[in-house]
């Protein structure tokens, strides 16, 4: 009888990544496969994300349930990961001593061996190191789950903006070599992958070392040599920084059409005093600059964001600013948060002096400002002709397929299964508050 593995994450597309990547590495060595059982688990892993308030409380309330099952069977292992279990180390096995595994986000790859001391010991395994690029070097190769897969270029972040805790729970910024990750991709693509997104927590830092030359492959060539690999039709990628949007990202919105025409670029606040504040390294007019210049790149972009509502010290006129920002940006999507200090960061230091209420309410205004940006993006799309790449069974309506658009939408629309995992073109025929409607245009020219 196998193995089974109960694993839950909190968090970003990252932490998902690594997910995937923790259940690959645990069938590859030690045989398990994963259960959405955990009464039937033999091992319990929980990754974890750092970004948010109480993350670490969130964390230990859902150890506490898990106790429960380390009870009912001694046998069972529990481990912590991600960015949690990097800030705390230590201190979660002083608080949860039923925790038999602490492991970081560059150590999910030594888990064979924590799994194995563990029971051979029966003490405590934690690894909360930063061995840069020896994670990716011990991964097994890349399994694909359907025709979109996600492939991390690097890891951490040298930034250190005064509200994140990120570069101190995953560390500096470590590139993989290109090969390493155009290697990844065509064997993604041999397994009838035709949609990559690049992942990295600045993405557009990405600096690859390039065969044996010191030469480095940035974000923008990168885009152009992945291009290249069979089968491979639409390339993605997230999160990028604003302070390193480059000319040749902005070139390859024009140059590449293989480049969704999708554009996550986080710009947290609109005012310059709170950027500043948050030591961001960009302006409010720099940030609209690049966005004007990416438009006129790529007329159809759809642009995302992140926003921190009620930073210390905010102002009324600063929120304003934010608010006029949305709509000079032409923002359709955010990520949209009321400001929570997160421990060990500069911000956290900061007097923060607007009241919850305040927060609350500006907070309120923004979502529904996106809100109403995201509703008007997708009526102008009505009646257009759109590239979908067919991803599932659509949830509702038995003959119904879902697939996302260039533009990040997903559609559903009536069509045969045999169509999952190929680009269609399809009409959009209604905008819904969650999706978009359409009619397949022609079920022959599939690709």
């Amino acid at each position: 009888m196998s193995k089974k593995l109960y694993l839950i994450t909190y968090g970003c597309q990252m932490n998902e990544y690594d997910s995937s990547k923790m259940a690959d590495v645990l069938a590859a060595s030690h045989g398990y496969e994963r259960t959405q059982n955990p009464d039937e688990a033999d091992l319990l892993l929980l990754n974890t994300c750092s970004v948010r308030e109480k993350a670490q409380e969130k964390v230990f309330s859902e150890l506490g349930r898990w106790k429960e099952w380390k009870s009912a069977d001694p046998d069972r292992i529990i481990g912590v990961g991600g960015c949690v279990a990097s800030q705390e180390g230590q201190a979660i096995i002083e608080r949860a001593p039923y925790v038999d595994l602490v492991f970081g986000p560059q150590t999910l790859h030594r888990l064979p061996e924590l799994l194995t001391s563990t029971r051979q010991t029966r003490k405590h395994a934690v690894d909360i190191s930063f061995p840069e690029i020896e994670k990716f070097d011990r991964l097994p190769e890349p399994r694909a789950e359907g025709c979109t897969a996600f492939v991390s270029i690097m890891e951490g972040c040298s930034k250190y903006c005064t509200f994140c805790v990120v570069p101190y729970t995953r560390g500096e910024e470590v590139s993989r070599p290109l090969d390493d990750v155009l290697t990844e991709v065509a064997q993604l693509a041999a397994q009838g992958v035709r949609e990559i997104t690049l992942l990295g927590q600045n993405v557009n830092a990405y600096r690859g070392r390039m065969g044996e030359t010191a030469e480095r492959c940035d974000l923008a060539l990168l885009i152009t040599y992945i291009a290249r690999i069979p089968g491979i039709d639409r390339i993605r990628y997230t999160t990028s920084h604003p302070a390193e949007f480059t000319d040749a990202l902005i070139d390859a919105f024009a140059d590449e059409p293989k480049l969704a025409s999708y554009l996550h670029l986080p710009v947290q606040a609109g005012s310059d005093r709170i950027l500043g504040m948050m030591k961001r390294g960009y302006t409010r007019a720099q940030y609209l600059d690049k966005i004007r210049r990416i438009r006129a790149a790529r007329p159809d972009l759809s642009l995302s964001t992140d926003f921190i509502i009620g930073f210390p010290t905010e102002s009324e006129d600063d929120f304003i600013q934010t608010m006029d920002l949305i709509a000079e940006a032409g923002i359709d999507g955010a990520y949209s948060f009321i400001y929570s200090p997160r421990p060990g960061t500069p911000a956290s230091n900061l007097r923060d002096g607007v009241p919850l209420e305040e927060k609350q309410r500006r907070l309120s205004i923004l979502q529904d400002r996106i809100r109403a940006q995201d509703e008007a993006f997708k009526r102008g799309m009505l009646g257009t002709r759109q590239r979908v790449l067919v991803e599932r069974a659509a949830r509702k309506g038995e003959g119904f397929i879902a697939g996302r658009t260039s533009t990040n939408r997903m559609v559903n629309f009536e069509g045969p299964q045999s169509l999952i995992g190929r680009f269609v073109d399809v009409t959009v025929t209604e905008a819904t508050p969650n999706a978009l409607r359409g009619r397949l245009l022609d079920a022959g020219a599939v690709a």
